[in-house]
């Protein structure tokens, strides 16, 4: 478990708040390509942010690291040390479970894992996976379990330590195939004032330097569309950056906008 202060972010201009994030994310990367941006933004804010991390994705996610000769042990090391240095770029805590990808199975003590999880983190906002990924299990596997354990954490006759949690809205932060895994957009979040946080956090991943320019370009995109959907966007900066998310429960709102 590794706690950031945040390399990158300036301290929040607001007081630190109660409000609490949980990310719960398959393999040690997935969290800063898809939601680097809106832990960014909870951090600078004051809020605390937990990131379950189910597995260092050192079978299905490490390609570089195998082809150099690396062992299974010292791969699992190194992809634990990007995961813990890009936590802290973002300004979150990550929770190492190493729970093995390439399969990543869902077993109910995992699930059980990972409602104390919920119950510790006390969550107001849930970010993880969407449920269909034709390419890669392991998403949708944890998808299932963060979405089931968050179901168990609000149950009081579940036997597992800490104060029940309410009903946090859950968001699916966007695949790498979207259009292979039924994502539409539903979401579009402004990065742009924490992008050159999110862009460091991607650089501590040096086993999928691959990524970095496709996830640059994609915020770019998102904050395209994020311009063209805002309205009246007077004060918006010409070069917008956004991340994209669907909601699979209903918004809950007094006032629509």
């Amino acid at each position: 478990m590794t706690h950031g202060n945040a390399a990158g972010i300036s301290p929040p201009s607001t007081p630190a708040t109660s409000r609490s994030t949980l990310v719960v994310t398959a393999h040690a990367g997935d969290f800063v390509w898809r939601a680097g941006g809106a832990i960014a933004l909870a951090a600078s804010r004051g809020e605390k942010v937990t990131i379950a991390c189910l597995t260092y994705g050192e079978r299905g996610e490490s390609a570089k690291a195998w082809r150099e000769g690396r062992s299974l042990e010292e791969i699992k090391e190194m992809r634990r040390a990007e995961a813990e240095a890009a936590a802290a770029t973002l300004g979150a805590e990550v929770v190492f479970f190493d729970a093995g990808d390439y399969p990543l199975t869902i077993s109910p003590e995992l699930t059980d894992r990972l409602v104390a999880v919920y119950r510790a983190a006390q969550p107001d906002v849930v970010l993880t996976h969407p449920l269909e990924d034709p390419y890669n299990g392991d998403h949708p596997a944890a998808a299932r379990m963060a979405l089931d354990a968050r179901v168990l954490a609000q149950a009081i006759g579940y036997p597992a330590e800490g104060e029940i949690i309410g009903a946090p809205p859950v968001f699916f932060f966007e695949p790498h195939q979207p259009e292979m895994c039924g994502f539409k957009p539903e979401v579009l979040l402004d990065i742009s004032e924490v992008w050159e946080t999110k862009r460091k956090a991607m650089e501590c991943l040096a086993a999928q330097r691959h990524l970095w320019d496709y996830y640059t370009d994609l915020a770019v995109r998102r904050g395209v569309q994020l311009k063209r959907n805002a309205g009246p966007n007077l004060g918006l900066p010409h070069t917008t950056y956004a991340e994209a998310y669907m909601r699979p429960y209903p918004q809950v709102t007094g006032e629509l906008a």
